[in-house]
């Protein structure tokens, strides 16, 4: 044989291909990331203003005709109604006007994104200062003594994300990415039912019981990281029997590469490029993110729609992974009728 011959029987043209996958995969990784975290910048973050009938609209209009459009500014109608945002999540802080005086007060909610607060702050300190007044910052909605970062829900989700594809993946290498008959799937789908249980509670009983990090919604953590898992699984399973081993891939491609950097950990949606800013409440990890923030700190206002898109993730992948199972059992049997 020949060491041309040699080379492409040990290295075939599917094993080339795979490796350019893996290659294209890697540097979408690192765009990915790269491209979200490198300049994170503001995008028309909502801020609600306290301040007398003839002062409001001129310092709304100011703040919404800031360059970039770092702020959505609306009037609140008294503070209270502004702190009662702030605390459901509604609006990422409250600008409360000094009409007596030059010294305004600044109401923020690092419990919603730390990134997001330091933006906030940044832009109204700027137009303050070009107007001789000064800003206090008051945090309303801390972040719990055992999240100080305010990243432990975003790595909780990330853990559950990874849990589920893993288990996919699992059964995939021990039983072929593709199983031989809809029976089989139907096996590997129930699996799931189990292992995304135990893997919410575990999570919970981690960042609640353990380390203390998000504490006080122990079973809603639990219930909510059981449907994360089950996006997760019932995707890759899905991924798997379309694609074959390349599913896989297309798995990292979606909850990672893709995933990962729009899901609002460290820089949340608000301060994010468009692209990941568009992903961020449509993929299960800036949803999943969103939903454990929002119970954890803001008394579970506005999960609904988080929840939905985790559900349908869910279903979606329940779904193609029994139709896809019976088309492959399908052209199975119409190719034994022809042999």
């Amino acid at each position: 044989m020949t060491l041309g011959a040699e080379l492409r029987d040990a290295i075939g043209l599917r094993t080339v291909a795979l490796v350019v996958g893996v290659l294209l995969l890697q540097l979408g990784f690192i765009l990915s990331y790269v491209g979200a975290f490198h300049a994170p910048t503001p995008h028309r973050v909502p801020v609600a203003v306290v301040a007398p009938a003839q002062a409001a609209p001129q310092l709304v209009g100011q703040l919404n005709g800031l360059a970039g459009d770092p702020l959505d500014a609306s009037a609140a109608p008294d503070e209270a109604t502004a702190r009662a945002r702030l605390a459901r999540g509604d609006t990422s802080a409250v600008l409360l006007y000094d009409a007596g005086g030059t010294r305004d007060t600044l109401l923020v909610a690092s419990g919603g994104g730390a990134s997001v607060v330091t933006a906030v702050q940044t832009v109204v300190e700027r137009v303050d200062a070009a107007q001789q007044r000064t800003v206090q910052v008051q945090d309303v909605v801390p972040l719990q003594p055992g999240d100080a970062r305010g990243l432990t829900g975003f790595y909780l989700v990330i853990g559950w994300i990874v849990g589920g594809y893993l288990l996919a993946a699992l059964l995939g290498v021990a039983r072929g990415s593709r199983p031989a008959n809809l029976r089989r799937a139907w096996f590997r789908l129930g699996a799931v039912v189990p292992y995304a249980i135990a893997s919410g509670i575990g999570g919970a009983l981690v960042v609640d019981t353990a380390l203390h990090a998000l504490t006080g919604h122990f079973w809603a953590l639990a219930w909510v990281g059981a449907l994360v898992v089950a996006a997760a699984a019932t995707v890759t399973m899905a991924f798997q029997i379309l694609f074959g081993v390349i599913g896989i891939g297309v798995t990292v491609l979606v909850f990672v590469v893709l995933g990962n950097p729009s899901a609002g950990g460290a820089y949340q949606s608000s301060v994010l490029p468009p692209f990941w800013r568009a992903l961020s409440p449509v993929l299960p990890n800036g949803a999943g993110t969103t939903t454990v923030r929002q119970l954890t700190y803001f008394g579970g206002a506005s999960v609904t729609g988080p929840l939905l898109v985790l559900a349908a993730w869910a279903v979606a992948g329940v779904l193609l992974t029994v139709v896809a199972a019976v088309l492959r059992e399908r052209r199975g049997g119409a190719r034994t009728a022809v042999l």
